[in-house]
């Protein structure tokens, strides 16, 4: 096992690491040995990438959390937020930990939230990256193998959506595909408020009034003019 590209921590780059060699039951055991720890480990046949984030890249990952969590209450919609739950398939030889992922339509197939296994249950509909920093890995190739349906990049300043191709590779969407009624040129702005807000009250109330405002109208107009069908998945 190598361990190679030692890179120091600045404001705007994470400390991390790249193992080349580890193999499957190497990946496992130090998954095994961080347990809890706020690193966040990614896995691409052979190679681990280890990362530990900065205060602001968790700000970005929480606003996240919270936005769909307010979703969930205002549209009155099934949402099961998994945070940064370690995926991996032993099969694939692939594994990472999201920023942060959401099921949203297939949220009644997974048998057992306590024991997830993707060689059973399905992916998350959709996981969040935030890019603020450089990873060396190849992060959206890991999630694609995963079969993650839709994901969200933002990098402080741009918020991009890719949706997994017939081939099996990312392609850009202009809207999210699980949530198409969102006008997420309006998230950006909240993102970047939530990193100088005093506190998360402000984040919360800030998205609340957002999701009111500005995406509970856009649902009404995409579904024609009619309120949604409240608690129905929207990709199905």
């Amino acid at each position: 096992m190598n361990i190679l590209r030692p890179q120091q921590a600045t404001p705007e780059r994470t400390q991390s690491f790249v193992l080349y060699g580890v193999g499957w039951e190497g990946y496992e055991k130090i998954l095994e040995v961080i347990g809890n720890r706020p690193i966040r480990v990614t896995y691409d046949r052979g190679n681990l990438e280890l990362m530990s984030p900065f205060p602001v890249h968790e700000i970005y990952k929480k606003c996240f959390g919270f936005l769909f969590a307010v979703l969930a209450e205002e549209l009155d919609i099934p949402v099961k937020g998994c945070g940064s739950t370690t995926f991996r398939r032993q099969d694939l030889d692939r594994g990472l930990e999201p920023d942060e992922c959401f099921y949203l339509a297939s949220t009644a197939q997974v048998r057992d939230w306590t024991a997830l296994d993707l060689s059973i249950d399905p992916p998350p509909d959709l996981a969040v990256e935030v890019d603020i920093t450089r990873t060396c890995l190849d992060r959206m190739g890991v999630y694609a193998g995963l079969g993650v349906p839709e994901l969200w990049r933002f990098d402080g300043t741009t918020l991009q959506v890719y949706r997994l191709g017939a081939g099996g590779t990312y392609e850009p969407s202009a809207q999210s595909v699980c949530l198409p009624f969102l006008p997420l040129a309006g998230l950006i702005p909240l993102l970047q408020q939530s990193v100088t807000a005093p506190d998360d009250r402000e984040v919360l109330r800030n998205l609340r009034a957002w999701v009111r405002g500005q995406v509970l109208p856009a649902r009404t107009a995409l579904a024609g003019g009619q309120p949604a069908p409240q608690g129905t998945p929207l990709n199905s």
